[in-house]
């Protein structure tokens, strides 16, 4: 059963971002941003292809050296700044699926602007579609305890959940817990075909690493850096690393 599932990743890296030019390829330890979410996908050894999704000649260059494929480069009209990424995800199967003639049958999204991800969690996400065919996507999550406010229909402030209007103490309280895709969602390729990302059974992974860093601007590319620095210090887990 293992061996008979298609495995691709597909990583979005376009060209035209605005808080940062180029940010996919920014350097970051004398290696692109991009570099580093290719090579978490490749000593994994659990993919059939590793596709990067761009409309960027520069990044694909960039992304070709690393190891990933790119056949052809994402359509313009596919790369706006209002593009989702659920209609950038199923397009780019669609036409890897097209290009390759293969049908794939789980699919991961990765992107290369939130590094701080893993080789263990990669696998156990995928792993969780394999071994149990009812879940429909397991995607990183990372917990909270704080409460949350939203205007509602009317412009009146609510709580989004009426579980917030009781406060207790952090180790008391149930946490809840945001969506990190961007890190790591595995999903049925039905799923994406279908122009949606994740589905309705799911399973989650708890990301456990503290730093919470998605490359938007140059702040945020500087606070990366210096945590690669004392991850480096340490040999933290979650250091991104070059797998050779």
């Amino acid at each position: 059963m293992k061996n008979k599932l298609k495995k691709i990743c597909i990583i979005p890296a376009r060209g035209g971002s605005k808080g940062i030019k180029n940010k996919n390829i920014k350097i970051v330890d004398g290696h692109p941003l991009i570099a580093y979410v290719i090579s978490v996908a490749k000593s994994s050894k659990i993919f059939d292809s590793i596709f990067v999704s761009t409309d960027s000649v520069k990044i694909a260059n960039v992304a070709r050296k690393y190891g990933a494929e790119v056949p052809f480069l994402r359509k313009k009209k596919f790369s706006k700044d209002l593009s989702t990424t659920e209609e950038t995800l199923k397009i780019a199967l669609l036409e890897y699926e097209k290009y390759s003639n293969v049908k794939f049958d789980i699919c991961v999204y990765m992107t290369a602007t939130d590094i701080f991800r893993n080789v263990i969690d990669l696998k156990k996400a995928v792993n969780c579609l394999i071994e149990n065919h009812k879940i429909e996507s397991c995607f990183s999550v990372r917990p909270t305890h704080k409460n949350f406010w939203h205007y509602d229909d009317l412009n009146s402030l609510k709580r989004m959940h009426k579980s917030m209007k009781f406060y207790s103490s952090r180790q008391i309280k149930k946490p809840v817990f945001r969506e990190d895709t961007g890190i790591i969602c595995a999903s049925r390729a039905e799923l994406w075909r279908k122009g949606r990302r994740i589905g309705d059974k799911v399973e989650i992974l708890i990301n456990k690493n503290p730093i919470d860093i998605d490359i938007h601007n140059e702040y945020d590319l500087f606070l990366v850096k210096k945590t690669f620095e004392y991850y480096k210090k340490i040999n933290h887990k979650y250091l991104p690393k070059i797998y050779k």
